[in-house]
């Protein structure tokens, strides 16, 4: 089981390129919270992350309260705000702008990406492209608390040439549109994000905690193959530490410890956003869905999920299906 791969699939990471920025030095682009912006950009997810792919020239990149160090991308680079901060990009470090709200919609009579041109002064080109990346966030992503503010995809990193080939691509797609051409981008753009995911896990540092932590041990990651793979089975913490060659306390010591949270709570937890996934099928009732995911009584469920998400399943769908409709 690819643990990765099924955690975003399950949070349904959806990606889209918004802007085909063409900029001459010296240039400032001042980009606000996703949280205002989220509604009209990428109006079905409850969390939106924010990125840009640098295609040529290069800039300085930061968040806005400049509680992270300021960051140089050179061509082929990319930048991540997993945390949907607002941030700034330019050619002077440090210098600030206003954003431009009115420029963040979805079109319905064209395709994405928007092309900006003649944007800055008349010095040294410059071209990146803007996006953003929409998932769950609720009942449970383990990704979002394991993620930096803000993530430096370097070109020349291991894995570089991926990343390279995906922005050729990207830049061919914007200079010659055809058919399909935005969710080609949009792909890509996911793509890239899995790529950024790889490359981060293997720079973490010791006593790093979360699920990308726990994807980087050995006996945990194996651990996290099993839950994912047979997530109704009846797992306990002897199982699983012998499915992993532990001992029982030395699993749930190390579990707990690369995870920020215990096994079983984990298991627990991705039951619960399994089944609000099912939920949303036509026809599946509330004792099917826990049935799905290995609960074997419909109260026991019940109180599962409300414990994660405070509300129960039904309340929790009836709310999901307004918002449908409202989008």
């Amino acid at each position: 089981m690819d643990v990765l791969s099924d955690v975003l699939r399950s949070v349904r990471l959806t990606g889209a390129i918004y802007f085909d920025v063409h900029a001459r030095a010296p240039w400032v682009a001042e980009s606000p919270a996703v949280s205002a912006i989220c509604s009209r950009v990428m109006p079905e997810f409850e969390h939106v992350i924010a990125f840009h792919i640098m295609l040529d020239g290069w800039c300085w990149a930061q968040v806005a309260d400049q509680t992270e160090e300021p960051l140089r991308l050179e061509s082929g680079d990319a930048i991540i705000f997993a945390a949907g901060d607002p941030h700034f990009m330019g050619t002077e470090k440090g210098k600030r702008s206003n954003p431009d709200m009115q420029m963040y919609y979805r079109p319905n009579n064209r395709a994405l990406p928007f092309t900006l041109n003649e944007f800055g002064g008349d010095g040294e080109k410059a071209r990146f492209v803007c996006g953003y990346l929409g998932c769950d966030a609720y009942p449970y992503n383990p990704m979002l608390n394991a993620l930096p503010r803000q993530m430096h995809v370097r070109r020349s990193s291991v894995g570089g040439t991926l990343t390279r080939d995906l922005i050729s691509v990207a830049l061919q797609e914007t200079e010659r549109p055809s058919a399909g051409g935005e969710t080609f981008l949009s792909k890509l753009s996911e793509l890239m994000f899995v790529q950024a995911i790889r490359q981060h896990i293997e720079s973490l540092p010791e006593g790093a905690r979360g699920i990308l932590s726990g994807l980087r041990d050995r006996h945990v990651s194996a651990a996290l193959a099993l839950m994912h793979g047979r997530p109704s089975h009846d797992w306990t913490l002897d199982s699983l530490a012998q499915g992993v060659g532990l001992s029982r306390s030395v699993f749930a010591e190390r579990f707990a410890q690369c995870m920020g949270v215990p096994a079983m709570q984990y298991l627990g937890n991705w039951r619960v956003q399994l089944a609000a996934r099912a939920l949303e099928k036509p026809g599946i009732s509330i004792a099917q869905a826990a049935a799905e995911v290995g609960y074997e009584s419909e109260a026991a469920f019940n109180r599962a999920f409300k414990r994660l998400v405070g509300v129960p399943p039904g309340a929790w769908r009836r709310s999901r299906a307004t918002a449908a409709v409202a989008n």
